[in-house]
């Protein structure tokens, strides 16, 4: 591998994962990366691992540089599988190292990995390690994503290793934010957001804060995932800040649907033309043909939701109680809510679409818009018209 330096001293030492596509239900279509990094200096640190199918390379890349037997820290950000089940091998390699969690992550680490791991070193918010020359101190960042999770910092070299957080699932021959295009680097960003972190904005909002009035230097972010930031480290600061707090919000409406036998088709274009009619940008997104996490990312930045399904069985077509189930753990904020269906001898697709929606918090706008059988084309008018109804709270 070619020797791949963030600073002197400093190199990252992860794997590619070229082929994965499904991240614990997340569809990930350019794969993505465990980033491992390692810092030398008098003393070596090894910082986060990577998942076990890949250890053999981890360790292929930590011996280009130094021998794995001279590592004497290990610093777990992270007790996730993908980020830490290539530790147990590491560990009984580098048998002199020791092991630093934060409390939750040395509990987790147990858990996970047995008592072997009792003998973790707890470390917590501004603790520091002394390699030599470089010094590295810690900030717990509980639930971003996991109870355990902390960001390193390299002091002189104004790292900072964040783990899950700033980080795209995105597989790459290139290593930086100034070696690879653009628009691909911040659509991967906001679909990792959108589909992981969404739930816990008003954490991360508290925490780029509590950095923020730390006024800690930083040159470099270096995430566990994807790619590192070293040309613009506060671009995607300050994309989080702006994702967070809805500031990318836009005259956008996202319409979500599934049809049975294309009833539900014909009243999503009708809602769509009537909301486009604004000048409005529409997304209509069949489920089926678009899995949850593309449709979470395209709710991202839109205003409202408008979503359809056929009524099943008195209930809630499959592929949208997936949706709504998958949507309603993350809760999506600031966006308006809508709902419409059609149905044969009974309703219920869009009471119970709604029943759900509101149940976890999520603001909606009733009454919805249910058609039996085969739109008319007077009934699509009135779908049309409620496009239109929503285009114009929308638009105001």
């Amino acid at each position: 591998m070619a020797k791949v330096t963030l600073k002197d001293g400093v190199n990252w030492v992860g794997v590619v994962d070229w082929n994965l596509r499904d991240f614990h239900g997340y569809s990930i279509p350019r794969g993505t990366s465990y980033n491992a990094y390692l810092v030398i200096d008098d003393k070596t640190a090894l910082i986060d691992t990577v998942k076990a199918p890949f250890c053999n390379e981890l360790i292929e890349h930590i011996n280009e540089i130094t021998t794995i037997e001279k590592i004497d820290y290990i610093i777990v950000n992270h007790v996730e599988m993908d980020h830490s089940s290539a530790l147990p091998t590491i560990v009984k390699l580098a048998k002199n190292s020791k092991i630093l969690a934060s409390a939750r992550g040395k509990e987790e680490l147990i858990k996970h990995y047995g008592a072997e791991f009792e003998r973790v070193e707890v470390v917590k918010s501004g603790d520091k390690i002394e390699l030599g020359k470089k010094t590295l101190t810690f900030l717990e960042a509980p639930m971003l994503h996991w109870p355990d999770s902390m960001f390193t910092y390299v002091i002189e070299d104004k790292i900072l290793l964040p783990n899950d957080a700033f980080g795209q699932h995105l597989a790459s021959s290139a290593r930086f934010d100034d070696e690879i295009d653009q628009h691909v680097l911040m659509e991967e960003a906001v679909a990792y957001y959108a589909n992981i972190l969404t739930p816990f904005s008003p954490l991360i909002v508290k925490k780029i804060q509590e950095v923020v009035t730390m006024k800690l230097p930083i040159d470099i972010i270096a995430p566990s995932h994807g790619i590192i930031w070293r040309n613009d480290p506060m671009k995607i600061v300050n994309a989080y800040m702006d994702w967070c707090t809805g500031k990318v919000v836009k005259n956008k409406v996202v319409v979500v649907f599934d049809t049975m036998w294309g009833s539900t088709d014909k009243m999503a274009r009708a809602i769509g033309d009537g909301i486009a009619s604004f000048g409005i940008e529409v997304k209509l997104l069949k489920l089926r043909a678009t899995d949850n996490a593309n449709v979470v990312t395209e709710i991202a930045d839109a205003k409202a939701v408008v979503v359809g399904s056929p009524t099943l069985n008195n209930g809630i077509f499959p592929s949208l109680s997936s949706f709504l189930t998958y949507v309603g753990g993350l809760k999506p904020k600031g966006k308006t809510w809508y709902f419409f269906g059609s149905y044969g001898w009974g309703g219920g697709g869009v009471r119970n679409m709604i029943k759900a929606v509101k149940e976890v918090g999520l603001e909606v706008v009733e009454p919805g818009m249910e058609l039996k059988w085969v739109p008319t084309a007077e009934e699509l008018k009135k779908c049309f018209e409620f496009g239109q109804q929503i285009g114009q709270k929308v638009k105001a």
